[in-house]
């Protein structure tokens, strides 16, 4: 089991650097702060995780919290001390000596999901519900600038934005708000061309391949990656059947779009066109 686990490393990873050496020019480039700013420190087992939104975040998070002794298991660690809680370190709240060091002899990893999957997960979770930061700061500028004759009451509080809407911001090259890192590309977030990660994990294999990094880095044997769901835990998770629900509301030439505006991460990690 473990050699079938060895061989899909080494697959994926040499599908991430001949993506980058083909398109990316910038393998010589310094690493900046900015550049490992999404990057988490676990110095005990010597690990670094790049954290990628809607692909299992929160309970890696939580797995590294109990490598670091914070916790003794994962199912005790609360959703709001796991992302406000500030118990884990960054990797940019290090000096430059520190951000090299650990980049040159930690194990460096992240994992990935689907991109049309993740946007779908990431916009079902901060638009669907009651959110007090996306819906006020995204949601208000996105519903006046692509909803037609809004009402007042949806101008002012930002909610009830749908998807189509949220597309139309995404691909728009003058967005009205910045970007998200829930809906940045990993291309952007963990800046694989320029660190090159030991391991690359799949949210769709996610319990096989966390398991076989924990095992890789030596972790107690007690230690399993937690299959509970975070947030909205007795909504389904978002399947490709969601997703094609979703991408379905969308004319072809945006769906298109949206395929080219992730197309390096579908490249990079290997994910066929949907």
């Amino acid at each position: 089991k473990w050699k079938s686990l060895y061989e899909i490393q080494g697959e994926r990873k040499r599908i991430m650097r001949e993506t980058c050496s083909k398109y990316k020019s910038n393998n010589r480039r310094i690493i900046t702060p900015y550049h490992v700013s999404r990057i988490f420190v676990e110095d005990k087992y010597r690990v670094l995780y790049c954290e990628v939104p809607k692909a299992g975040c929160s309970n890696w998070k939580r797995v590294l919290m109990v490598l670091n002794g914070l916790a003794s298991s994962t199912k005790d660690i609360q959703h709001n001390t796991v992302h406000y809680g500030n118990y884990l370190k960054r990797l940019d709240g290090f000096d430059h000596k520190g951000i090299y060091h650990r980049l040159n002899t930690y194990t460096k990893m992240l994992f990935i999901r689907e991109p049309f999957e993740k946007l779908v997960s990431a916009f079902r979770d901060k638009f669907e519900h009651p959110n007090n930061y996306y819906h006020p700061v995204f949601g208000k500028a996105i519903i006046s600038r692509y909803r037609v004759n809004a009402t007042k009451e949806a101008l002012r509080t930002g909610s009830g934005v749908k998807f189509k809407e949220f597309i139309q911001y995404l691909l728009d090259v003058h967005r009205p708000v910045g970007m998200d890192i829930h809906w940045d590309h990993v291309n952007r977030l963990c800046s694989p061309c320029l660190i090159d990660y030991d391991f690359v994990g799949k949210f769709e294999s996610m319990e096989e391949d966390a398991n076989f990094f924990l095992h890789l880095i030596g972790a107690p044997q007690n230690l399993t990656f937690p299959k509970f769901k975070d947030r909205h835990s007795n909504e389904e998770r978002t399947t490709t059947k969601i997703t094609q629900q979703y991408f379905a509301q969308l004319s072809p030439s945006q769906r298109q779009q949206s395929y080219d505006f992730y197309y390096m991460d579908y490249l990079m990690f290997n994910y066929s066109k949907p």
